[in-house]
């Protein structure tokens, strides 16, 4: 039995295209989950998993919807390997570990994939480092001028008068005047 495991990192998007190819390439049963690659405990990749038997061959769209590191992808390979399950990736024809040939290239693209996301990880927090250096640090850009705030309240307005004016939270205002 061919079996398709499909995988989005984030409930905002859509595994409909992975699910149809998962099932053109002949996939009788597809399990379907909206958890990142980095979360181990996926329980549709468990249930995927425990259902596979002997000869089935469990099958993906690329070789990231499985796992995020080298480790973690070794990990389930192993275990199906030991099931008697094969494993196959639609997007790289060579990734076919019913073969010798297949797990070799499985190994080396492996080792890359869990290499680009590093580098990834790195360009992020360089980013982050580059934008708190110059003053940005992230979050929601302020709307709330709490010198302007304090000003008006100095010049006597009351709590309403200065939601009135700056059409700002009452809440808003008492955070600004507190600070």
């Amino acid at each position: 039995m061919i079996i398709g495991y499909a995988r989005v990192s984030s409930t905002g998007q859509d595994h409909t295209t992975q699910i149809e190819r998962l099932k053109a390439a002949g996939a009788e049963k597809v399990f379907e989950e909206k958890l990142s690659g980095l979360d181990r405990e996926r329980p549709e990749l468990a249930r995927a998993l425990e259902f596979a038997r002997e000869g089935d061959v469990l099958v993906v769209t690329k070789l990231d919807r499985l796992a995020r590191s080298a480790a973690h992808l070794h990990e389930i390979t192993e275990t199906l390997d030991r099931k008697g399950v094969g494993f196959k990736v639609l997007d790289d024809a060579s990734l076919d570990t019913t073969t010798r040939t297949g797990k070799l290239v499985f190994g080396i693209l492996a080792s890359i994939a869990e290499f680009e996301t590093a580098l990834r990880k790195e360009r992020q927090m360089e980013g982050i480092a580059r934008a708190k250096a110059e003053g940005r640090t992230g979050g929601r850009p302020k709307t709330v001028d709490e010198d302007h705030i304090r000003e008006l309240k100095a010049g006597g307005m009351s709590v309403p008068q200065i939601v009135k004016e700056t059409g700002v939270s009452r809440a808003a205002v008492y955070k600004a005047l507190s600070a």
